[in-house]
């Protein structure tokens, strides 16, 4: 458990201090540049995924936090569940942490790829592809799970 917890914290903060790094680049030194399919262009998202409750954008950050908190205690009493997914939950934990230190910081999160090509994408950033990637290797994980319990039931 002490390494895996050592991996994760070594993992949530190389995440962090290199998203924090590259967003305050973009904050601070106007490191915007166009390209044919995708650019690198500053905007601020008040709001979640695609703005969606940029209504609540003063209160955002203290939601984010109060759940980031419900889920530390929840892993503090299934630590089964962070063996299990710690590495995820590193990248999990350093992409939305270093969003919610935007909120803080810049008044809302510091996005900076914008896809362009055949279509308008949203604007995203570094730490919305680790929060995906993060996800992905939960739901891979649970699959495989789910897989190996079926050939059980059927060996059976």
């Amino acid at each position: 458990m002490k390494s895996r917890l050592k991996s994760s914290i070594y993992i949530f903060l190389t995440v962090f201090i290199i998203d924090q790094a590259v967003k305050y680049g973009f904050a601070h030194f106007n490191w915007d540049v166009q390209g044919p399919v995708m650019s690198l262009q500053l905007a601020y998202n008040y709001g979640v995924a695609f703005s969606m409750f940029s209504f609540l954008a003063h209160y955002l950050k203290y939601i984010q936090l109060g759940l980031v908190i419900l889920g530390t205690l929840y892993l503090y009493k299934n630590q089964d569940v962070f063996k299990e997914y710690y590495f995820a939950i590193a990248l999990l934990y350093a992409g939305g942490l270093s969003n919610i230190l935007d909120r803080f910081t810049y008044g809302g999160v510091v996005d900076y790829f914008y896809w362009h090509y055949l279509f308008e994408f949203a604007i995203f950033n570094l730490a919305d592809v680790i929060i995906d990637l993060a996800v992905v290797i939960i739901i891979y994980k649970q699959f495989r799970q789910g897989k190996k319990s079926n050939n059980k039931v059927c060996e059976n």
